[in-house]
């Protein structure tokens, strides 16, 4: 049986889930989750559809009847196999913790996507990702050769044919060229300390002053620093019983979970970019297996 997603963006109006309902029906397809947004707001509108088709019906065949349906309401729409994995970059420095975590979700198969190359500028990880089987790229980067190396990060994309990049901690700031070539297909992961606690060892400078709250954020990467939309956000509480050193192993526990959320939800196309925001759908309990997080 062939599964499928559906998602589309348009001004809202009345009549968009009538007709891409009916179109799939007549297809013979099945909708088994479907969401939808309406943004008030900005008078745009969300919505997607995960579906399946007993007679596997080809996904061309899909496309090429839609457009006359989709013109009358100007949809920006795509389908997508659910069961083909989404080509994933990794990008990380001398912080592990976020690497080592989508590793093992991946490995157990949480984390339904296909490593095609990790990326370091540092030499760390290098023989925890080749003992994975997974492709290891040293790529040292300095002010000299900036634009050399994300040319050579680029070609990696390219070659590989990725669809997304994880910066899993990666400490380098990404160039407006490449923010701009790869417009929401880079997810990065950082601290909530910003911008209250900047430079090194935030987490000591958040201890000293007694955050009782240690978060992370998700967000796709743009040329504003660490100021994309935001995906996945969560918080764990502090006391102060708890070192400056429990602040570290707690805030570095907090970025790996939220990042893979975001992952997850990326990968799953539950993530609509509107505007400096996002719309983020939740994985419905109907859905398929492989959408569910272990």
């Amino acid at each position: 049986m062939s599964q499928y997603v559906l998602t589309v963006t348009c001004r809202s109006t009345r009549g968009i889930v009538a007709a891409v309902s009916t179109y799939l029906a007549g297809k013979g397809c099945n909708i088994v989750d479907s969401a939808q947004f309406d943004d008030l707001d900005t008078g745009n509108f969300f919505m997607r559809v995960g579906f399946n088709s007993e007679e596997g019906v080809p996904l061309a065949e899909l496309e090429a009847g839609l457009p006359p349906i989709a013109e009358p309401f100007a949809m920006t729409y795509a389908f997508h196999d659910s069961k083909t994995p989404m080509k994933v970059v990794l990008m990380v420095s001398r912080f592990g913790h976020c690497l080592n975590d989508i590793l093992y979700r991946w490995k157990i198969g949480a984390l339904p996507i296909d490593i095609v190359a990790v990326v370091s500028n540092h030499f760390d990880y290098q023989k925890v990702v080749v003992n994975h089987d997974i492709p290891f790229h040293h790529i040292p980067v300095t002010p000299a050769n900036k634009p050399e190396a994300e040319a050579r990060i680029m070609g990696i994309v390219t070659g590989t044919g990725a669809e997304l990049i994880v910066l899993a901690r990666y400490m380098q700031v990404l160039s407006d060229q490449m923010c701009q070539d790869m417009s929401g297909r880079i997810i990065n992961i950082h601290h909530s300390f910003l911008p209250s606690f900047k430079g090194a060892n935030p987490y000591k400078q958040a201890y000293s002053r007694g955050v009782k709250l240690i978060g992370a954020t998700a967000h796709y990467v743009t040329a504003d620093l660490d100021e994309g939309p935001i995906i996945e956000q969560d918080v764990a509480r502090i006391t102060h019983a708890q070192s400056a050193a429990d602040y570290v192993t707690i805030g570095r526990d907090v970025e790996a979970q939220v990042l893979s959320r975001a992952i997850h939800a990326h990968i799953h196309h539950r993530v609509f970019q509107n505007g400096n925001r996002t719309v983020v759908f939740p994985a419905s309990p109907g859905g398929y297996a492989s959408e569910r997080m272990g």
